[in-house]
């Protein structure tokens, strides 16, 4: 299992991917929020069931296991999206299995939201918590997947620093499920080779997308 140092330092690399657009919305003394944005050429059907099984998607850089296979997710009130951590072998063939709640489920309508609550990566040994809520929005020829993990409480970090490496890391993630799922077309700033030039429209279209109405 990774210590929690490793895993900061393993998102603070991480910080400036995206998937198709991400920003840190909000900051606070004690708390953030981040929103990103893909569009992949699925159903919403389609992206509900690749969803709910975040070891087909999920990087094997941001587990304790380092097996992202070992992670599954019950969608429905309560459930857990949680890792199993094989136990390591030793020489008298005998090893225990440990596990890791990443975040339980608060609410789930299959094919329009999934919520759940609980504090990723370097967050788990903090006090404070978020709530992640992924929508599901069918457009023409696929689906607008829009995540918000909206972070609050006592941490041991910057916010600034932690904000940006988070929104990273959720970035990391959900490109992982825009690519199981196929992109519909959508200008992808981590391949944009003038991503520089290209960022006040960039930023234009995440307002745009993701901002409430």
């Amino acid at each position: 299992m990774r210590s929690t140092p490793t895993i900061f330092l393993a998102i603070a690399a991480l910080a400036g991917a995206s998937p198709l657009a991400a920003k840190v919305a909000e900051t606070s003394d004690n708390g953030f929020v981040t929103q990103d944005l893909a569009e992949v050429a699925a159903t919403p059907m389609e992206t509900w069931l690749a969803l709910i099984k975040p070891g087909n998607w999920w990087s094997d850089e941001h587990t304790w296991s380092a097996d992202a296979s070992n992670m599954m997710l019950t969608p429905q009130a309560g459930g857990c999206f949680c890792e199993r951590v094989p136990g390591e072998d030793r020489a008298d063939g005998f090893s225990l299995d440990g596990s890791v709640q990443h975040m339980s489920v608060i609410q789930a309508y299959p094919l329009r939201a999934l919520r759940m609550r609980g504090g990723l990566g370097p967050l788990q040994g903090e006090p404070a918590t978020g709530v992640l809520t992924i929508s599901l929005e069918e457009i023409d020829g696929g689906t607008r997947i829009r995540w918000e993990y909206v972070v609050g409480g006592y941490m041991r970090y910057d916010v600034d620093t932690i904000s940006k490496a988070v929104d990273g890391v959720m970035s990391q993630q959900l490109a992982g499920l825009r690519d199981l799922l196929g992109p519909l077309g959508t200008v992808d700033t981590a391949s944009d080779e003038s991503a520089e030039e290209a960022e006040p429209t960039i930023e234009a279209q995440i307002d745009a997308m993701l901002d409430p109405q």
